[in-house]
């Protein structure tokens, strides 16, 4: 369950809130290796005022003229050509709705299964954590 934090310009939100949502989401479930149902969805969008997002337009010799920034909350269990996928995906589906490459940040932030509480997870959900659990102290 990835939780994604989005802060953008406030009109870019107003005029693409939904498409960038679908997108975004859409980028994590078409990639099976990351095992993320089509169901999975938590975004949290946070848009800005114009001035707000203060950036450095240059930094790394990049040509920033914006500035979207995602920040990816997933447990700790993919290896770094998935995560790699992962961004790759999501810049091209924001490149598809006419967000420019130069214009992304990813930020991808990993912990543990004991660092989330499911809610009232069913005893299917909490069966299956277990399970990835458990693979998870094999792998280590």
């Amino acid at each position: 369950m990835p939780y994604i934090q989005i802060e953008l310009d406030e009109e870019l939100y107003e005029a693409k809130g939904d498409e960038i949502s679908a997108a975004i989401h859409a980028a994590q479930w078409e990639q099976p290796e990351l095992g993320i149902p089509q169901s999975d969805l938590f975004q949290i969008f946070r848009p800005r005022k114009a001035g707000e997002i203060v950036f450095d337009p240059s930094y790394n010799s990049v040509d920033r003229r914006a500035l979207i920034v995602l920040q990816v909350l997933l447990v700790y269990r993919h290896p770094l050509s998935q995560k790699r996928a992962l961004y790759e995906q999501i810049v091209a589906k924001l490149g598809a709705l006419g967000i420019r490459s130069e214009d992304i940040l990813i930020s991808l932030v990993e912990n543990g299964f004991e660092d989330w509480k499911l809610g009232d997870a069913t005893e299917a959900a909490k069966a299956a954590l277990a399970a990835e659990r458990e693979a998870e102290v094999v792998r280590d």
